[in-house]
């Protein structure tokens, strides 16, 4: 991968960010594990995802980079975090990424609805 294309790959994120993202791949939550089983190996739609990515000084729970598409899945921290949410998403957003929240209860007993959301979403994006 050349220079270029790592540095558009993580918008800039530097190595403490992105061993961060390293680390927090061995620590997933329930709801992270059972969205990652759908999606890993191109499992929807043949869609390339990757989990605990690095994105600028940010690490996205779920990030398409051929769609520009960041998940999240809230835990109950994010009940008390909102703002912090918001500002979040809107920075990602200057970078042309759609960012979709799930909460974590939405994973673990509704797997196949988050499943055709992000479809939904992704046929949304408009295409460059």
């Amino acid at each position: 991968m050349s220079q270029e294309n790592f540095d558009n790959l993580f918008y800039g994120a530097n190595a403490t960010v992105r061993q961060y993202a390293k680390d927090l791949r061995s620590q997933m939550t329930p709801a992270e594990k059972v969205l990652w089983f759908e999606l890993r190996s191109r499992k929807l739609k043949g869609l390339k995802f990757r989990r605990q990515h690095p994105i600028y000084c940010f690490i996205a729970d779920f990030y398409c980079h051929e769609n520009k598409l960041v998940i999240e899945i809230d835990g109950e921290i994010h009940k008390y975090q909102k703002q912090y949410d918001i500002n979040r998403t809107a920075e990602l957003e200057r970078y042309g990424i759609t960012v979709i929240r799930f909460e974590n209860e939405e994973v673990l007993f509704h797997v196949s609805k988050v499943l055709k959301r992000i479809i939904e979403v992704v046929e949304e994006i408009p295409k460059y």
